[in-house]
Parts: structure tokens; C-alpha cells; sequence
């Protein structure tokens, strides 16, 4: 059955890593939704907590009968009752979290591109470098002229690495303690990624497609996304019901697509607007 509580905090992260100590779980075993965003106030006063909603798997348990015998503590009887499948949470999504190591198997298909550098001479891009190997080339030159001028402006020590793939320019940040430019959930990556492209297409004829990541950040938060996409596929079969999952940008939307398009029983969609756009997994046996 699936079950939930409501936690407050001053952010929604703290109310998040509040709840997943609560229940004892880790970020991928439960769904969020953001029921109120905190705000911060001007020096403490006006603050409002921030609330969400942590939706966990709890297994049936055929243990009500010993509570009917002190009626009269029945509504403190349940608190157990809600516990118990917190401390047995885990062992039940144990088995579930082996899907972690399949799903790294597509990781290793990126480097497949590697013999595909010949379509290339069709595309109006003008690089024809290898797939994945360092370019040099007037894109990549005002990439790192952007780049650099804007480490600069913000007084961070970050060196922009550009390669090449077969539809993008990958950049990768390099320096120490690249937190900051990585943001909460990326959200400073996704906006230095847009600078730069709105930096470099303007004025081109050809748009070209720039991707930006810093320590690995995207390649962890796909795999993340990937688990959480068929855990609360799973979830949806086994109980029949759709779930919505916490508001996502458009990248992390296409992973969630992308990873339960081949799901039997399930089917996706979107609903809200930016930046609280969402995605739906929907109970669909025909799918």
C-alpha cells in the first residue's frame, strides 16, 4: 500500500531530509510533492516554513488485531502501525534497488557514438572532429571566450573543457569546489547552459546545441532519475494508480519520458506550467 506523511522545514530540502530520516528511507524510495514553498523573509521575520508531502511504499501488515484490545489509546495504537513499515521499508525496496546496476549498462552505450563521426559530413556543422575528442574550432572559441568572462565577472575559478559529440558541444566545467556554479538541482547549471547558448547562437544561421555539466553532475542525476522512473513505475503497476512526481525542468521530464517510454503498463505525460511543470505516470494496461 502506499502511504505518506506531511514535513515541514525552513527550505524544501531541509523538510525533504527531515522526512527521509522520519521514515528512514533514502531520496529515491519516496515521491515529493512541494505543498507550500518556504520563504526566506527579511532577516527571520515573515519566514514561512516550507511543507511537502513524502509518498513511500509501505507493505500490508496483518498486524490491527492486537490493537483493538486498549481501545482507549486505539489513536496511539496506529503510530506504530505507521512506524513499523518505515523500519521495513528499505528491506522491501532492497530487491528493487537492483535495477541500479542494470540501468548502468545503457551508460556504457555513449561511448557507441564513437564510429558515427562519418554521418557527420551530412550536418551542416561545421566540426568534423571525432565524437567526443577535444574541438577547437570558432563555436568552441566563443564558448570558452563566454565562459571565461563570465567566471570572471562572478569570481569563479572554473576552466571550460569543449568537445564535440554527434548533435552537441559538451563543455565541462574544471576547477575546485564547483558547487556553486552547479546550484540546488542544478538549477545554476541549467542557467549558465542557456547563457552560453543564447551567447554563441546569436546572430548564427545554424543553431547549435551546448550542453554544460560540472563533477559529473548530469550523469548522476540521470541515473538518479532513471531509478526513480521505475520505482514509481513499479509502484503504479502494482497498485493501479497514477502517481505525479515532484516539478522537474524540461531535461529531467525527457529522462522520465525517455526511461519508462518501453515500461509495460505504464504511459507518461506532463501537466502544469514552468517552473512547476510536472510529470505523470499513468496506470495503462494497454501500454
Amino acid at each position: 500500500m502506499l502511504n505518506y506523511i506531511e514535513v515541514t522545514g525552513k527550505t524544501e530540502d531541509e523538510a525533504i531530509t527531515r522526512g527521509l530520516l522520519q521514515l528512514g528511507l533514502e531520496r529515491d524510495d519516496v515521491s515529493v510533492e512541494v505543498l507550500h514553498r518556504g520563504k526566506a523573509g527579511f532577516l527571520g521575520i515573515g519566514s514561512v516554513p516550507a511543507r511537502v508531502k513524502l509518498t513511500y511504499e509501505a507493505p500490508d501488515e496483518p498486524g490491527p488485531a492486537p490493537a483493538p484490545a486498549p481501545e482507549a489509546p486505539a489513536p496511539g495504537a496506529e503510530t506504530p502501525k505507521a512506524e513499523t513499515p518505515k523500519a521495513e521499508t528499505p528491506k522491501a525496496e532492497t530487491p528493487a534497488s537492483r535495477p541500479e546496476k542494470k540501468e548502468r549498462r545503457p551508460k556504457e552505450k555513449k561511448p557507441q557514438p564513437a564510429p558515427q563521426p562519418r554521418p557527420e559530413a551530412g550536418t551542416p556543422a561545421p566540426v568534423p572532429a571525432p565524437v567526443g575528442e577535444p574541438v577547437d574550432d570558432e563555436v568552441s572559441a566563443a564558448i570558452v571566450q563566454f565562459q571565461t568572462g563570465l567566471f570572471e565577472q562572478l569570481g569563479v575559478r572554473a576552466v571550460p573543457t569543449v568537445t564535440r559529440t554527434e548533435d552537441a558541444y559538451q563543455v565541462v566545467l574544471e576547477g575546485e569546489d564547483l558547487g556553486p556554479l552547479i546550484g540546488h538541482r542544478g538549477e545554476t547549471l541549467d542557467a549558465i547552459q542557456q547563457l552560453t547558448s543564447y551567447a554563441v547562437n546569436r546572430g548564427r544561421s545554424h543553431r547549435v546545441r551546448i550542453h554544460v555539466d560540472a563533477e559529473g553532475y548530469r550523469a548522476r542525476r540521470e541515473e538518479s532519475l532513471n531509478r526513480l522512473a521505475r520505482k514509481t513505475a513499479a509502484k503504479v503497476v502494482k497498485y493501479r494508480r497514477n502517481i505525479t512526481l515532484e516539478p522537474m525542468n524540461a531535461y529531467e521530464r525527457h529522462v522520465i519520458h525517455t526511461a519508462l517510454q518501453d515500461f509495460p503498463g505504464v504511459s507518461t505525460h506532463s501537466i502544469g506550467t514552468e517552473p512547476n511543470r510536472r510529470t505523470v505516470v499513468t496506470y495503462d494496461p494497454n501500454a
